[in-house]
């Protein structure tokens, strides 16, 4: 197994049970698989703070500055990153640090990935075209995302794949990740109430499959609703490096390849559904 020397530590903070939404006792009815544009009339509602420059193009473009210089070099990734207002994620506690690379709390004990991490596994994801023994009709084909959290990453893949299915499973976080997708017409992602590490069967099988939770191993369901030609990208734990890596799995006509690649530090991967 080839394991490229890893670049930088990709860290995503946790927070505190202190800083998380209220408990999951307090959460409302959760419909699992309720279209994102039913949230539409909701999101309209919203407001947010305006004012602060953050819905300029340039400040998205120092973003996408700041992330070549980091090394992402995939023209695709950076463009669709460039069209998705990340500071419609966030609360607004937070907003005006939207573009900073750093990873900020969405409730729940849960966080928004940094900038960089988003970049860097997607660009993976992408760089996976070239492996692809069929062909598909955008970058990522079919894809699925385990672990919705706020909706931003899924926004991304929206503007990347064909057809893009998210999972998650803290009900109150996949409702807040449905009203923010509507507020910017994100409203054809298939978003569904449940546990991650199962996948989601009825719609494999999928050309690309992004995880934003790590585990010990990659679940075997992510493996089998893995398309032929396809490519998974997930952070799991490394022994050598005493931590989470990410993990990079093609499925080849000889079998599943595997390459190990930056270490990273995200939430763990949980069973279940809340």
């Amino acid at each position: 197994m080839n394991r490229p020397a890893r670049r930088f530590p990709l860290s995503l903070d946790r927070v505190t049970a202190a800083a998380a939404s209220p408990s999951s006792a307090a959460r409302p009815v959760v419909r699992p698989q309720r279209p994102v544009r039913e949230a539409a009339h909701d999101a309209a509602r919203t407001t947010r703070p305006v004012g602060q420059g953050l819905d300029s193009e340039a400040v998205r473009a120092r973003m996408l500055d700041r992330l070549r210089a980091e090394g992402v070099d995939a023209p695709p990734v950076l463009a669709a990153m460039g069209r998705v207002p990340r500071d419609r994620f966030v609360d607004t506690a937070f907003v005006a640090q939207a573009y900073e690379d750093t990873s900020l709390p969405i409730g729940w004990e849960q966080t928004i990935s940094k900038p960089i991490v988003v970049a860097r596994m997607l660009a993976l994801l992408t760089a996976g075209t070239g492996v692809r023994h069929r062909p598909i009709r955008t970058p990522l084909g079919r894809a699925l995302e385990i672990g919705t959290g706020c909706g931003y990453q899924a926004a991304v893949l929206a503007q990347l794949a064909s057809r893009v299915t998210s999972i998650e499973r803290i009900g109150p976080l996949l409702d807040k990740a449905r009203l923010n997708l509507a507020a910017v017409g994100c409203t054809d992602i298939r978003l569904v109430h449940g546990d991650g590490r199962l996948g989601h069967a009825p719609n494999a099988p999928y050309d690309s499959i992004v995880a934003a939770a790590g585990g010990e191993s990659v679940p075997e369901a992510w493996l089998e609703q893995l398309a032929p030609g396809g490519r998974l990208v997930a952070p799991m734990h490394d022994e050598d490096a005493d931590g989470q890596v990410l993990v990079v799995i093609d499925r080849t006509p000889d079998g599943l390849v595997r390459s190990l690649h930056d270490a990273v530090h995200f939430v763990p991967l949980k069973s279940g559904r809340l």
